[in-house]
């Protein structure tokens, strides 16, 4: 049974304290030479990213795509741009640094590429 959408306005912080939270992400953003050419997308996430930190989330998984790279692995499509503009953001919002910002990739069978 699939469940209803859930939002911040609907979680109690008592949900989230000391939890793995899931989010899905929109980080489908324009990528020049390497480097992203507009962090909009990315900006607009900081907000909620930032309100489950304070609710007391053990860590947060985020979740977002890029292009459509029609179920192939391609290089020209990985989020890596991303973890930097991500980290900053957080740190200028923060003034700090208290969470580990990485990307971890798994193939289908769990395996770690």
């Amino acid at each position: 049974m699939l469940s209803s959408k859930l939002t911040l306005n609907n979680i109690s912080e008592e949900e989230i304290k000391g939890k793995r939270v899931l989010m899905r992400v929109d980080f489908n953003v324009p990528i020049k030479e390497g480097r992203v050419a507009d962090k909009t997308r990315i900006v607009k996430t900081i907000p909620t990213i930032k309100r489950v930190m304070e609710m007391g989330a053990q860590s947060i998984v985020l979740m977002s795509h890029l292009g459509r790279p029609q179920g192939q692995r391609k290089e020209e499509f990985s989020l890596a741009p991303v973890v930097p503009v991500l980290a900053g953001l957080l740190e200028h919002e923060r003034g700090e640094t208290r969470w580990e910002i990485s990307m971890i990739i798994r193939g289908p069978t769990g395996e770690q590429l």
